[in-house]
């Protein structure tokens, strides 16, 4: 799918990189915390058990201490469980490679499996990945601009 193309609906199901999540949480001012605010409003997050269980253990990483207490990291991951679509990708899907980082294809797997049109990534390793055709991988900057989006 044309990013073009794409920009013309607005969001639906959605995936969203860990680091997007975590940028979001530690920035409300940044493009990452805009996209969410937008997802989150318009559209469906959509987790499989693997990408929750990554946004669940880096949330936790001790660097992260000082800008979110432990009631703020309990409420954004019950929040986020409780609003979810939640799909586990099928063999068929998970047995395709599409990134160069073997652990990212997890992201593209879920959105595939959710029929999601959407991955919004920092990634540069799921940036540069080769989606398929039903898929657009854009940064949360580019997602914004698109038009309709966010609209």
């Amino acid at each position: 799918m044309r990013v073009e193309d794409a920009g013309a609906r607005a969001p639906q199901r959605v995936v969203v990189d860990t680091n997007v999540w975590i940028s979001a949480a530690l920035s409300p001012r940044g493009a990452p915390s805009q996209l969410v605010r937008c997802v989150l409003a318009r559209g469906t997050v959509v987790f499989s058990t693997d990408t929750f269980a990554e946004l669940e253990q880096r949330l936790w990483k001790p660097k992260f201490d000082r800008y979110l207490n432990p009631d703020r990291r309990r409420r954004i991951l019950h929040d986020l469980s409780a609003i979810a679509l939640w799909v586990e990708p099928p063999a068929h899907i998970t047995d395709v490679r599409h990134s160069r980082d073997v652990d990212d294809d997890k992201f593209i797997h879920v959105a595939l499996a959710a029929h999601a049109p959407w991955l919004v990534s920092g990634d540069q390793d799921l940036l540069t990945a080769t989606a398929p055709p039903a898929l657009v991988i854009l940064t949360p900057a580019d997602a914004l601009q698109l038009p309709g989006f966010c609209a």
